[in-house]
């Protein structure tokens, strides 16, 4: 007769008691990338925060030089998504985002931005990327509740004081992100991702098998099953995600524009001064 062997298989279960990670990014970011673009056009947001979401870029089609204008990210997601915090408690979703400009465009100034902007941009607190690269900003985290749709103010360029700029046609990168990553930018995981077994326990062995699972993920085995090595020990409770995207602007000359107003000008007179002159003949 087959004799029936009882296999405890221990999964630990622990309480980050630091201070919550996920109200460091966008700073993961700017500590371990000097440039957050590499040179395949990936923005370096998407080694944390691993699920693929969408994000949305809205910029004038033209800008004139020395002139503040609006960037607006915005950030997608159901609003009653809860997400794993680092308690491993649920709570609502925060939002972050890092906006790639062209060299020589900036933050505005404060004294440079309208009454009606800084109603639109509210509570917000940008900064720079790197002191020496003003042109890329990143925000975040905020709530995601208030702020799916970020208003950055930003300053164009004047080439007559910058010989470094020219009137051309620039692209513009943004990336955002709702929810916590599920990697921290040193290799650990964080509480809002799916824990594998590490070995393998057969049932009828009797053996014991320990991985630590932080709190927030669900349990998906129980006390006397046979685990296999990389088998899923809970669920995924990541709700959250990253995207990236991509816009062109055009640094305009003004003399340009007034050279194209003094032409449709010039050819409203002469068709008035063809039919003048045709109705005198």
């Amino acid at each position: 007769m087959a004799r029936s062997i009882y296999v405890s298989v221990s999964i630990m279960i622990y309480v980050l008691s630091q201070v919550s990670i996920s109200n460091a990014y966008p700073i993961f970011a700017q500590k371990g990338y000097e440039n957050p673009r590499e040179t395949t056009g990936r923005i370096v947001c998407a080694n944390c925060h691993l699920a693929n979401k969408p994000v949305e870029i809205e910029v004038p089609q033209a800008v004139l030089p020395d002139t503040v204008f609006e960037a607006i990210v915005r950030i997608p997601y159901d609003m009653q998504l809860k997400q794993v915090l680092s308690n491993g408690k649920k709570g609502g979703l925060n939002v972050g985002a890092v906006l790639i400009l062209p060299e020589g465009f900036e933050l505005a100034p404060t004294d440079r931005i309208s009454p009606e902007l800084k109603e639109k941009i509210g509570n917000l607190s940008f900064q720079s990327y790197h002191p020496n690269k003003k042109n890329i900003i990143v925000i975040g985290p905020v709530p995601g509740q208030k702020y799916r749709e970020i208003v950055f103010p930003i300053l164009s360029p004047d080439p007559s004081t910058k010989k470094d700029i020219h009137f051309l046609k620039y692209p513009i990168y943004v990336g955002g992100n709702r929810g916590r990553g599920q990697i921290y930018p040193d290799g650990s995981k964080s509480n809002n991702t799916v824990y594998n077994a590490t070995s393998a326990v057969d049932a009828s062995e009797g053996r014991q098998s320990v991985d630590i699972i932080p709190p927030g993920p669900e349990l998906l085995v129980s006390e006397g099953e046979s685990i296999k090595l990389d088998q899923p020990l809970t669920s995924n409770p990541n709700v959250g995600g990253f995207g990236q995207g991509d816009a062109e602007i055009v640094l305009q000359d003004p003399l340009r524009i007034q050279g194209l107003l003094f032409f449709f000008t010039s050819v409203i007179f002469a068709q008035v001064f063809l039919v003048l002159k045709k109705k005198t003949v």
